[in-house]
Parts: structure tokens; sequence; C-alpha cells
């Protein structure tokens, strides 16, 4: 399976065999035996390249869960082995990733040094599979729908907000309507994120057309357009707090925001992650007087 893994992800047999560090004439007896054994093919060649059959990308497809496993036990085993150093795997999403995080990282680690943390910002996906399969210990995230794998604590309700610079003729009002953003370029966040999904539903629930000049994937993409001229955009209330150049009142109609915990219902969450969460909560508390626009939803 690390073979066929390989070779599809590297189109070709030298790669792979690079990749893996085998020899090319190995890969492609691995290749063809398994071919064999199966009784179909899993690769169509072309021009020295090749491409996965479609029962190919089906087993791709249901093997990753098990080299997530074995990932997860390989961190496991390192750990045992390191048994004299604590260690902690955070994932999280930007807004909180860039926020709330990475002040709670600096008081926790400032009381226990010879902690070990593990930390990067992925999109949500990434970050509820990464928990589910084990190898990270907590993740956050906003706006999170039902995962019957993940426990779930709820850290802080907000709303989302409009975020345009402060001479912006939409920083003068008291809150920003779709009605009101119609007649002003808008950065869009991207259409298959939820957050995304609920700001066209507001548009469409206010019979306002919905247009942009530009669309993006992440807040803080949005607000870094907004900072620079490009237009208004509406985006959760963590991700314009960094830049001051921005004005940030609240869209109407309310969009929840909610910022949330998560780690694996299949084990008892550590010590270390349930302190370190409690860090993050003294964070956020510190970090909510200053969100912008936090008006009752």
């Amino acid at each position: 399976m690390e073979i066929l893994r390989a070779t599809i992800r590297c189109q070709t047999t030298m790669a792979a065999a690079r990749a893996l560090g085998m020899s090319q004439p190995a890969v492609s007896s691995a290749i063809r035996h398994m071919e064999g054994q199966l009784g179909f093919p899993l690769f169509e060649r072309v021009n020295n390249r090749l491409f996965p059959t479609e029962a190919a990308r089906v087993l791709h497809e249901d093997a990753e869960p098990l080299f997530a496993i074995h990932a997860a036990l390989e961190l496991k085993l390192q750990d045992l082995r390191e048994d004299k150093i604590s260690r902690l795997r955070i994932l999280s999403t930007p807004p909180l990733g860039h926020s709330a995080i990475p002040a709670a990282l600096e008081s926790f680690l400032r009381r226990h040094p010879r902690l070990r943390i593990f930390f990067d910002v992925r999109n949500l996906s990434e970050v509820v599979r990464s928990v589910e399969a084990g190898t990270t210990d907590l993740g956050f995230g906003l706006s999170l729908g039902h995962h019957e794998s993940l426990q779930v604590q709820p850290l802080f309700t907000g709303r989302m907000v409009c975020v345009a610079r402060r001479d912006h003729p939409l920083a003068r009002l008291p809150s920003v309507t779709p009605r009101d953003l119609v007649a002003h370029p808008f950065i869009a966040l991207e259409a298959g994120t939820r957050m995304g999904i609920a700001v066209r539903d507001a548009f469409l629930a206010e019979r306002q057309p919905f247009g942009f000049r530009a669309e993006v994937r992440y807040c803080d993409t949005a607000c870094v357009l907004a900072a620079a001229g490009l237009g208004a955009a509406v985006v959760d209330p963590f991700s314009p707090t960094r830049d001051h150049s921005l004005a940030a009142r609240p869209f109407e109609p309310a969009i929840p925001s909610v910022a949330y915990a998560f780690w694996s219902a299949r084990k008892p969450i550590s010590q270390t992650a349930r302190r370190f969460l409690a860090e993050v909560m003294e964070a956020l508390d510190g970090l909510v007087g200053n969100l912008p626009a936090q008006a009752p939803l």
C-alpha cells in the first residue's frame, strides 16, 4: 500500500522509488505483483507516466485512515522513548490560531519550560481529521458541525463583522447590511466554506444581489485585502483584531461565530491538554474585551 500511495503521488516508478528509498525495478515489480494478485490493473501508462485507475483511487482513499493510525502510533512510540519530556500537539484554524492560541502558548510555556509543543494552522477539515486520527491532542476552530467521534467544548459565541479601512464609508455606519455592501467592492469568502455559505445566505434572505471583486478562502486573507483598500469583507470577529487600520462593524442579519475546542472521543483528554485548554480560555477572556463590535446576537 505504501508503494501504491507513493506511485499515485509521484506518477512515475522512478520518483516513487526515490521517495521510498527503493530501486525502480523493485517498485515496478511490486506493482505488477499487486495487479496480478488483485486481478485488475492499478495504473494506465501514458507517455512514461502512471495514472491511477478508478479502482486504485478507491484503494488509496480507503487506505488513508490506516496511514493516519500508523502515523499516530509512530508519534506515540516517539513520545514513549522521550518519556522525560511532555508534549502537546495542537492544530487550529487561522482565526484562533493567529490570535488567542499564540497568547495562551506564550503564557503556558513560560510556566512549563520542558513541555514540547507541536502547533500548526490548517483548515477546519484537516484539523478535524487529525484529531479524529489521534495525531493531534487538541483542535480549535469556528463553526464546527456535529462529529460523533469528537468531544466538543464551546469557548466563545460572537458574531461575524464587516471589516473595511477606517476611511471607508461603511466604517461610519453603526452596523452593515447586505444592502449597504452592494454599493461597494466586496471581498467574499469562498463559497464552499461554512462562513462563505452563511454570508451568501444572508444576502439571499435580504433579497440583495451577491457579487464580489475577489473571493478568498480565509478570513485572514480577506482582512489583508480589505486593509489594502480592495473593499469590504464579512469575517469572523477574531481575524481583524491584529490590524488596527481596519474598522469592524456588526453585520446584519447577525451570523453567529462560535469558537470551539475539541478532542478525540475515543480517549480521555490528558491533564496537560486540559491545563492548556484553561489557558486558552483565559486568553480568550482577555481578547473578548478587544473584539470588534460584538453586539448581542
